[in-house]
């Protein structure tokens, strides 16, 4: 049963629709994963951290890696590593702070990652491919409506940011 079965007619509109956007995110999410696990023998987070370091060339403080990808820092070494020792990425130490490291992709890694990243754009498309480019164009805009007003909802016992 998926998050939108819970939902009931006498629901709002509102809860029902979020419970349908978290259904369709987990449904291509579980296909993305699945597909990197077959083609690449990779996960997600591994993935995640390569699109990470593919934007940022000089690398990444692990700091940095963690904060960007929400995760606490031992996941992101414990990524790191296995990454190293496939090759994919390497650690630089950083100049000024002995204890810091920036963590880059290597030139294998780029290609890697690059071959991975063309297979999920097209993996995206295929999953959004029941929607024509008019509906896809208005789902964005108006899930851009919907971000710009979450951010402006504050949580009970949130300070305004």
């Amino acid at each position: 049963m998926d998050m939108e079965a819970r939902a009931h007619s006498e629901h709002p509109e509102a809860l029902r629709l979020w419970l349908r956007l978290l259904t369709c995110t987990q449904l291509i999410e579980k296909q993305v994963r699945s597909r990197l696990r077959e083609q690449f023998d990779t996960t997600l987070p591994r993935f995640d951290l390569m699109a990470q370091l593919e934007r940022a060339p000089q690398g990444l403080k692990m700091s940095e890696l963690s904060r960007r990808m929400m995760v606490t820092g031992g996941n992101i070494t414990g990524i790191t590593d296995q990454l190293v020792a496939e090759g994919l990425v390497d650690r630089v130490a950083v100049a000024g702070d002995r204890r810091a490291y920036r963590v880059r992709l290597t030139p294998r890694g780029r290609r890697a990652f690059a071959e991975m990243a063309a297979r999920h754009e097209a993996w995206i498309v295929e999953a959004l491919g029941g929607l024509g480019e008019r509906d896809i164009a208005t789902l964005y805009r108006l899930l851009g409506k919907l971000k710009t007003h979450a951010r402006g909802v504050q949580a009970p016992n949130e300070a305004p940011s």
